[in-house]
């Protein structure tokens, strides 16, 4: 029996937008100060950051797999995160 591929488990996942409030904030002026866009970007198993043409960092908070892996990267001044509010976020069907 051959086992689904890691992007076809993740695809199995169903998330729950909460569209009033993101659970990732990022101080833009203190990330440009640190340059940790680029470790963000490589880091994030769920590619949920990216860079703008302009440096700053977008967030799609609606893809987060809330691992943690960006809080351990990142300063608490730099990045604030917190799980989603009760029955939003990722909401794991397999594995």
């Amino acid at each position: 029996m051959k086992l689904p591929s890691v992007t076809d488990r993740l695809a199995r996942n169903r998330f729950v937008l909460d569209e009033a409030e993101s659970h990732i904030h990022i101080n833009q002026e203190l990330a440009a100060l640190t340059n940790i866009a680029d470790a963000l970007i490589a880091c994030c198993p769920a590619q949920v950051y990216s860079k703008a043409e302009d440096g700053t960092i977008l967030v799609e908070y609606a893809a987060c797999l809330e691992c943690g892996t960006c809080t351990t990267i990142a300063d608490d001044a730099v990045l604030s995160w917190h799980y989603p509010r009760g029955g939003f976020g990722i909401q794991f069907r397999e594995g």
